[in-house]
């Protein structure tokens, strides 16, 4: 069964083809990803037209398209709703621009809901019946597999747990100070890092990484956890305050939902050494002891290319008829 999957996402668009047999997923092709900035919207969907239309040769039976963006997202008509990291993209009808000029059936999900899936099909929830992905980049939000099935809400809301408030005060994130993902999303790391920073110029101290006010704005996740992996002080102790904060976050998961494996990606793939020990205590200390014992928690094993999996576990889940799990 081959279909095609379409990531679209806040700095680039991506189109890949897969051939889904048995269950195993064989990644058959995929175009150079497309700037999102470089485009309207309208001229990226013609793009990626163009870009699926070159994967599939003539005659080839391609079973559906699934569609992979960040919210909020109408799933059920298949119409992007103005996403924050997707300027200009204002009710685009996505699934009836597909279906109609290639005949083919096509499902539109939340990128989260999509990883979950993929992680779920072919990663490293693989056999789970109850497993929770979390994204873990420019913004946080899960993916939520139940009892062998996706589950959005009666919404399309479920899974927004970067909306959880973890302290009155902190990093703003998802419109509210001292949220989940105010502290650990990539924009929130960041914040924090800035102010911790500040406090030590402040002392007359100076971090290595930044050693002036004037590098401030040259902090990013990535040179932070760089510094942190070299063994600077101050770097280590803002990814133990993150940890701290994303455990305290998943051991409400934990006892909410009581999964077998919560699988995380982006930042925490690249990073598990300097977020997981603070925590793992934070597990340990405050999620119930019954829920902690049978949950693992694991990065992700499709890494850089859960994009391209992920839009295709929504083409093969869509294509079942499943629906979007309200």
């Amino acid at each position: 069964m081959r279909m095609i999957g379409i990531d679209i996402g806040g700095t680039k668009c991506r189109v890949s083809l897969g051939n889904q047999t048995g269950g195993a997923l064989v990644m058959e092709g995929s175009c150079e990803a497309r700037s999102t900035a470089g485009y309207s919207p309208r001229d990226m969907l013609e793009q990626l037209l163009r870009d699926a239309e070159s994967l599939t040769g003539e005659g080839q039976k391609i079973r559906a398209i699934g569609i992979s963006c960040g919210g909020p997202l109408d799933q059920d008509r298949g119409i992007i709703l103005s996403p924050p990291n997707l300027p200009g993209w204002d009710e685009i009808h996505i699934t009836e621009f597909f279906q109609t000029r290639t005949g083919i059936p096509a499902y539109l999900y939340n990128d989260a809901n999509a990883g979950a899936l993929a992680e779920w099909k072919y990663g490293a929830g693989k056999g789970c019946r109850d497993l929770v992905f979390i994204t873990f980049g420019t913004g946080i939000g899960a993916g939520l597999i139940l009892d062998g099935r996706l589950y959005s809400g009666a919404s399309g809301q479920a899974g927004e747990i970067g909306h959880l408030r973890l302290t009155d005060y902190g990093p703003p994130g998802y419109g509210k100070m001292g949220s989940l993902e105010g502290f650990c999303s990539g924009g929130g790391i960041v914040k924090l890092a800035r102010s911790m920073v500040e406090a030590e110029l402040q002392q007359g101290r100076t971090p290595g990484f930044c050693p002036s006010p004037e590098a401030l704005d040259g902090i990013t996740a990535k040179t932070l956890g760089d510094a942190a992996e070299q063994g600077d002080p101050l770097a280590r102790r803002i990814y133990r305050e993150v940890g701290t904060k994303l455990g305290q976050g998943l051991s409400v998961v934990i006892d909410v939902l009581n999964p077998e494996i919560i699988v995380i990606g982006s930042i925490f793939t690249r990073s598990k050494e300097l977020l997981w020990p603070a925590a793992r205590e934070v597990i340990e200390r405050e999620a119930l002891p019954l829920a902690r014992q049978v949950c693992r928690v694991e990065p992700s094993m499709l890494g850089n290319e859960i994009g391209n999996y992920a839009a295709l576990a929504a083409a093969q889940y869509g294509s079942e008829g499943l629906g979007t799990g309200h």
